[in-house]
């Protein structure tokens, strides 16, 4: 036995010798094609160098009243010697230990608004595009405090803050507007002089036919002093309309300070003119470019809106056109190809997935308005619904009727 292993292993390291001649040597590896990574550029590293812009070109412009700042050390001091009188206070301290010490929080809102309030103002307002959609490049730190207040029934009041949601019914009519004319945008203190301000308010996502405008909801001119009721109106208060389908819009005030009474009456439109959506196409921009001489940029409001029931009846009975309704567009999810026998496949949910969505969202609203009546409202369910015999029906159709009386399924999906 080992003698006949000794002859086989013998041969079979003699094939191998004789066939070392037919093997080729093949390296099994890759090749890098260019720089390797770290060294090639990225995708986003290569379209910035072809799309490259000039710094001064791109460099956002400040438009607004400088702020002249009292020094760290003046403010410092005014804080220690508040701190002082407030810890020498003793009917502070009796306040204090009877637990009745109450803070006015309008004092704190004024001092926030005084201080930080207004930059971050300015943040919001970036974040949510106002001064790209309507001053390009350019910005500006509000200085005055706006104060907008809807009036509504029972006395209420929604207040306007920095991008809180407001619906149309709310905002319906006009606002109460209020802020300090009489204050100094630079200084920050009061001015003996008489001024004159512009409120304008815009919304630059309801344009339906250029995307790049505005439609001007509100044009209030020459207002003395800070007293709007006074204030020339150039363009009666319009509410905000947005469609159904197309989510938040923005509704912006923009308070300008003149430098003197001046003449806006290129803008102004006829009492028959109110409800065009035609003339109150607007651009903030270009407004500003015209003005930019004699008048500055100093307060900043904003909120949002989106659709609501009373919207339906603003579009038919005031603007008298017919409401628009959009739907988002989503990608068509991919589907195979229809097979002629789909195996292990049932058979009506395979067929609906080449139809189309609405006519299965109809098929269902039909035949659940065909269960109830106008003044009932719909059947009652059954009580025990596997009890109830189904019979001369498809077992597909079977297992459809058993889903809807249970409530599971697609049912679900339309109801």
């Amino acid at each position: 036995m080992a003698l006949t292993n000794l002859l086989v292993k013998s041969s079979l390291t003699t094939v191998i010798r004789n066939n070392n001649a037919l093997l080729i040597s093949a390296r099994l590896g890759h090749t890098i094609r260019g720089k390797r990574p770290g060294v090639a550029k990225s995708l986003e590293q290569r379209l910035q160098e072809e799309n490259v812009k000039d710094p001064e070109l791109t460099a956002r412009v400040n438009i607004g009243f400088p702020h002249l700042k009292s020094s760290r050390s003046e403010q410092l001091k005014q804080r220690l010697a508040h701190l002082k009188a407030q810890r020498s206070s003793e009917e502070v301290e009796k306040l204090a230990r009877a637990n009745k010490l109450l803070i006015d929080l309008d004092d704190v809102n004024r001092e926030y608004r005084a201080t930080t309030g207004q930059y971050d103002i300015r943040v919001i307002a970036d974040h949510y595009g106002i001064f790209d959609d309507l001053f390009g490049l350019a910005y500006f730190v509000p200085r005055v405090a706006l104060n907008i207040q809807y009036p509504l029934d029972g006395g209420n009041l929604s207040c306007v803050y920095n991008g809180n949601v407001i619906k149309p019914a709310e905002a319906a009519n006009a606002p109460e507007v209020s802020f300090d004319g009489t204050i100094d945008p630079i200084t920050g203190k009061k001015s003996t002089k008489d001024s004159y301000w512009t409120l304008v308010a815009t919304n630059p996502d309801a344009h339906f036919t250029d995307s790049s405008s505005e439609y001007v909801h509100w044009f209030i001119s020459n207002i003395p002093n800070g007293d709007v009721k006074k204030g020339e109106v150039l363009v009666e208060y319009l509410p905000p309309f947005p469609p159904k389908g197309v989510g938040y819009q923005r509704m912006v005030f923009v308070l300008y300070k003149q430098n003197g009474k001046l003449d806006f009456s290129q803008y102004k439109l006829a009492q028959n003119e109110t409800n065009n959506l035609e003339k109150r196409t607007f651009k903030t921009l270009d407004f500003y470019r015209d003005q930019q001489d004699h008048i500055t940029p100093a307060g900043l409001a904003f909120f949002q809106s989106d659709w609501d029931s009373s919207i339906t009846n603003f579009y038919h009975n005031v603007l008298k056109i017919n409401e628009p309704v959009f739907e988002y567009d989503f990608p068509k999810p991919y589907v195979a190809d229809q097979k002629f026998f789909p195996l292990k496949q049932a058979f009506n949910l395979y067929l609906d997935r080449y139809r189309d969505p609405k006519e299965i969202n109809q098929e269902f609203l039909e035949r659940k308005l065909a269960t109830t009546h106008p003044f009932e409202g719909p059947e009652e369910p059954l009580r025990f619904p596997n009890a109830h015999p189904i019979r001369g029906v498809p077992s597909w159709l079977k297992t459809e009727i058993r889903k809807r009386r249970l409530g599971i399924g697609r049912i679900n999906d339309y109801n």
